[in-house]
């Protein structure tokens, strides 16, 4: 006779534990987290069992309340201890007897972090109150009769927004759909699904983040995957981002990578400008770089480099700004809502004018 599957239990109190949950913040590689209410100690779940070392850093990092200077100084053995469950399932929130339940594969783990003495002393209310505002685990995929791919492309074609929006509040493939959507040859069309996907990520978002969250992931992984087309990712992934920084800004380090990238600096530079439309100390690390791109022998380079430092809004690049008034090349830009033909002398006057503009 097959073994019971257990409750969770605490490795070092042996007091039940509840199941971990998502933090409000969301970031690109996250962890669900909880804490035990008897003894204070912090646990992160890994769901496929490999991710142990990520895992673990979470776990670290939230015990210590985010302070990664006193997380990355802790000695194991001195300073803290940690410990891992095996063969757990998030589903009945048990640990099962064997890999296979339920006609389920269970890979799951739970990554246990205690701080010793003084450091758990100062964290631990902290952390407490902190674990207060997680949400729930909400694994329920949303399906609506009313969908079908053909009817998301209809609605996208015709630029049915509020019909749009509507629908992906009760199915949650319509968000996918949309994403595939970004392969179309037709660049007008590709921008106006960039710029839908933030209008209905927005909406989405409110009631479930994870699901957005998954598909910033995914597009930020298209563009750093050389082996797939990144068409539209970035601008996408900035096109969501800029909808609801405040939840999401945990992704613009990831965005800001790409400025390594030769072959995505118009791409990241767009998406760059995109987020400091509405947030810009998010991405303010990117001034430097967004300076150099002002030389650049590509227009197009130059005129969204101008169009992002005037959203940046630091006062350092007037000068070069300037230099910029006569420069006539065309390109073309998308923003206010349409694809637009313009110069890099009219996107440096509007820059300067941003930057002049008192805060």
């Amino acid at each position: 006779m097959q073994p019971s599957p257990e409750e969770p239990r605490c490795p070092f109190c042996y007091y039940k534990i509840e199941q971990p949950k998502e933090l409000q913040s969301r970031k690109i590689v996250e962890f669900p987290i909880g804490v035990c209410e008897h003894c204070g100690v912090v646990y992160a779940y890994d769901a496929t069992g490999h991710n142990m070392g990520a895992a673990f850093i979470e776990a670290i990092l939230f015990a210590c309340n985010d302070d990664d200077h006193l997380a990355f100084s802790l000695s194991h053995g001195d300073d803290y201890t940690d410990a891992i469950v095996g063969n757990y399932d998030i589903i009945t929130h048990s640990i099962v007897p064997d890999k296979i339940y339920n006609d389920r594969y269970v890979r799951g783990a739970l990554l246990f972090v205690k701080l010793f003495d003084q450091f758990h002393e100062v964290t631990k209310e902290k952390v407490r109150e902190k674990i207060k505002t997680s949400l729930p685990i909400n694994k329920t995929r949303l399906h609506s009769e009313k969908f079908s791919k053909a009817i998301v492309r209809q609605y996208a074609l015709e630029n049915k927004r509020e019909e749009l929006i509507a629908l992906a509040e009760e199915d949650t493939r319509v968000m996918n759909e949309l994403k595939r959507m970004l392969y179309a040859p037709d660049e007008s069309l590709r921008w106006q699904i960039i710029d839908m996907l933030g209008e209905v990520s927005k909406k989405v978002g409110e009631r479930r983040p994870d699901i957005i969250s998954k598909i910033l992931s995914g597009l930020l992984q298209n563009a750093a995957n050389p082996g797939s087309s990144a068409w539209g990712s970035l601008e996408a992934a900035a096109s969501i981002l800029s909808t609801n920084p405040d939840l999401f800004g945990e992704f613009s380090p990831a965005l800001l990578s790409f400025l390594k990238q030769q072959t995505l600096r118009k791409e990241v530079t767009w998406a760059i400008g995109k987020v400091a439309a509405v947030k810009p100390d998010l991405v303010k690390y990117a001034f430097r770089a967004l300076s150099s791109f002002l030389a650049d022998t590509d227009p197009t380079l130059r005129g969204y480099a101008a169009w992002a430092l005037g959203n940046i809004g630091y006062n350092d690049v007037i000068e070069e700004l300037k230099k910029l008034e006569t420069d006539h090349e065309k390109l073309r830009i998308f923003k206010d809502g349409e694809l637009k033909e313009v110069t890099v002398a009219l996107l440096s006057k509007e820059a300067l004018e941003k930057i002049g503009k008192p805060k």
